[in-house]
């Protein structure tokens, strides 16, 4: 199968081909300048024809750019595109806490100075003309970098945006257990806690120190205040793809305060210490994530994403049963977003990693049997964990096919829509399309 993708040093568009080794899928091109590519890009068993699903397009309501180059380089949305946005990231800080070894937005390269209230103010407003209202992540940097990050919540909550989650380290919020209060006070519906596994070895690995203390304590500040808490875990082969079950296990024993884990094996762009030991492909997480459970958690549980490209993600939901076990939760029965539409997306996330309605029974709810209807309902908002990954695209494994149908946007300083993988491709010399920097 012929495709389109860039060199991976260069980053000029390229015809590319899936090459299939029995189960094994691997896409291969060749750069006139820099010469041949051959990456891993499904690892089977389950079937690579067998994951795909027919999604209908949705396009975006309103477009930016023109078509001009082509495909990645018109990004701001072009008429390339071919859905419409789910959630987006405003990079509200480039300032970040930590140094990490391992960080998609590069954080800490450049000093550009902060964008200002009114600057985000208007990234809400052109939103808003761009079809919002949306799904938004304040990212960064460091979003907890900046003090007046309340206001800013509080901003797009008044402009129209129902939901709003915090990419985060955690330090800030284990460092001041008065922070989480603030920001629930001012709408955020969730955090999204970088947490890569539970040895203090992984962070280090990762993140340049030891950490652990610190993301269990600013998961007990947000359970103090009733905020959401989503565990997402950056997966390298070798470092912690044996922790997997670990964190799966911990997810479970912390419901409900924990609604989520969200993996996101590792991708290569911004910045990353060489490949880490190689790929790790959706089948590869989903194998691991039944091996890791003794198969609590089984891959045919897993589908694909409800409206992006299916070889971009997984999801599955669980309910925890009186008696400890899980019992996996069909589609039809989670009212899933199925039907490609984004709009659909965004109230599924949002409902399923807000913090769920407070019964005042929770905790007597854990070990009993739901005695009524109500006792029921009560019990599956407090004790379903959706389990989901993300398998971004960089430079070395990138279809533009894909890209087309990517709904996680960024707003950039300049006020364009870009989709997230081509926001951070990052070419093998550093050189980045849209970040303008050089690492």
């Amino acid at each position: 199968m012929t495709i389109e993708s860039v060199c991976p040093v260069c980053l000029k568009r390229l015809s590319a081909v899936k090459e299939r080794d029995g189960d094994r899928v691997f896409l291969c091109k060749t750069c006139p300048e820099h010469g041949e590519f051959r990456t891993l890009i499904w690892n089977g068993p389950p079937n690579y024809d067998s994951w795909r699903r027919n999604r209908p397009e949705v396009l975006p309501a309103h477009t930016h750019t023109r078509e001009d180059r082509g495909c990645p380089y018109d990004c701001g949305i072009c008429p390339e595109h071919r859905q419409n946005t789910c959630c987006v990231l405003l990079e509200v800080t480039q300032r970040c806490s930590l140094g990490c070894p391992v960080c998609f937005a590069s954080s800490g390269i450049t000093n550009a100075p902060d964008p200002s209230q009114e600057e985000i103010a208007g990234w809400y407003d052109l939103l808003m003309e761009s079809g919002g209202p949306f799904n938004i992540q304040l990212s960064g940097g460091e979003p907890t970098m900046r003090d007046d990050l309340p206001a800013l919540i509080r901003i797009g909550k008044e402009k129209g945006f129902p939901f709003f989650q915090l990419n985060t380290n955690g330090l800030r919020l284990a460092a001041e257990p008065s922070y989480a209060i603030k920001l629930k006070e001012a709408g955020l519906d969730c955090v999204f806690l970088q947490f890569d596994g539970l040895q203090d070895s992984t962070y280090s690995a990762l993140r340049g120190r030891p950490l652990l203390r610190e993301k269990l304590a600013a998961i007990d500040a947000c359970a103090e205040v009733g905020l959401g808490v989503v565990l997402v875990p950056t997966v390298a082969a070798g470092i912690n793809d044996g922790d997997i079950g670990a964190v799966l296990d911990f997810a479970v024993v912390r419901m409900p305060e924990i609604r989520g884990v969200h993996f996101q094996p590792m991708s290569y762009f911004g910045r990353y210490p060489g490949e880490l030991g190689g790929r790790l492909t959706i089948p590869d997480m989903l194998r691991k994530i039944e091996e890791q459970t003794s198969g609590h958690m089984k891959v045919s549980d897993f589908s694909p994403g409800s409206a992006e490209n299916p070889y971009c993600s997984f999801s599955a939901a669980y309910l925890l049963q009186p008696d400890g076990s899980l019992k996996s939760l069909e589609k039809k029965e989670e009212g899933c977003c199925c039907g490609g539409d984004a709009s659909r997306s965004r109230r599924y996330v949002a409902k399923h990693w807000s913090a769920a309605p407070s019964s005042g029974r929770c905790g007597s709810l854990r070990e009993v049997e739901p005695q009524s209807f109500d006792d029921f309902i009560d019990r599956t908002r407090q004790y379903k964990l959706a389990v989901s990954g993300m398998v971004f695209q960089d430079a070395w494994n990138l279809d533009l096919d894909r890209l087309r149908q990517c709904y996680i946007h960024i707003v950039s300083p300049d006020r364009r829509v870009i989709p997230f993988c081509a926001y951070n491709l990052t070419g093998a010399d550093g050189n980045t399309i849209y970040r303008g920097i050089k690492l």
